[in-house]
Order: C-alpha cells, then structure tokens, then sequence
C-alpha cells in the first residue's frame, strides 16, 4: 500500500495578512509551508516552513503556486485568478478573509473582479478593502483548520509520524 501524499500549504505571501496564523495551523499538523514572494520575507526558523523567493514580474508568484499545486494542497491567496487557477488544478483555496474559494463560487468571484477593474480603468473611484478584522483573522483559522481536517478524511496525510 502506498504512503498517503502530505499536505502542503502554498501562501501568496506578498501582501497576505494571516501568515502567522498560517504557520500556527501548520506546525499543528506537521505540514510543509511554501511562502511566496518576490521579494525577501521573514519566515520562522523551522524546516517545515520554506520561503521561495521568485523573481520580479507580473504573475511570478502566481505562476510558482499553480505550477506545483494539486488535490491535496491547500493555497492561501486573496488573488482571484490565481484562486481560479488552483482551484482547476485541484487544490483547496482560502482567502485571508477565511472566505473558502469553490470551483462554485469562483466565476462569481472572477465577474466581480473584472468588473471593479473595469471601473477603475474607466476612471471610477472605488473603494479598497476594509481594514483586516479580527473576525477575518478567526473565520481564516476555523476555515483553514476545516481544509486539513476535511483533507485528512479523504486520505490525505498530516506531516505527523
């Protein structure tokens, strides 16, 4: 019988907010951590967790992520078109909002997107994000804590021994 495949988190790090709390959920269960960027970040001294440093340019980052993901692994991003691109390769994605993407809900989340794009481009002023709340911090852990559990059911290993 063959080993069950790890779990693996991949976090769109450049501007994600719940890093740390990323970390608490993986050093829980034992997973491997990449953290993407495209400039230098600090991660914790642990060998679980790998920083990858990507070069400079539009979708570096995005490309690393899709490239290696599947069933199985778990993206963290507030991206929508990488969400998209993980999504139809497999994985389990979350939005630091703790907000799951679903292959149900993306193509909502793609025509939002696009639209607000859109606006922007014509001139529109539009509103950012609201600040980061502490509810977002605690929906992310509960909806990242339900992944793994959810993925250990279906087979999937933990990086305990």
């Amino acid at each position: 019988m063959s080993e069950a495949r790890a779990i693996t988190f991949y976090i769109d790090a450049d501007a994600c907010p719940v890093k740390a709390e990323a970390y608490k959920v993986a050093e829980r269960y034992g997973l491997k951590v990449f953290v993407v960027a495209n400039s230098f970040m600090q991660v914790p001294r642990d060998p679980m967790i790998e920083r990858v440093i990507v070069p400079a340019g539009m979708d570096v980052a995005d490309d690393w992520i899709a490239e290696r993901v599947s069933r199985g692994d778990v993206v963290i991003t507030a991206d929508v078109p990488l969400a998209d691109r993980c999504i139809k390769a497999g994985a389990d994605v979350i939005a630091p909002s703790g907000k799951p993407f679903s292959p149900d809900s993306i193509g909502m989340a793609l025509a939002t997107r696009n639209l607000m794009t859109d606006l922007r481009s014509a001139g529109e002023q539009t509103r950012g994000p609201a600040p980061f709340s502490p509810r977002q911090r605690s929906d992310f852990l509960s909806a990242l804590d339900l992944a793994v559990v959810r993925l250990k059911r279906a087979g999937f290993a933990d990086g305990k021994r």
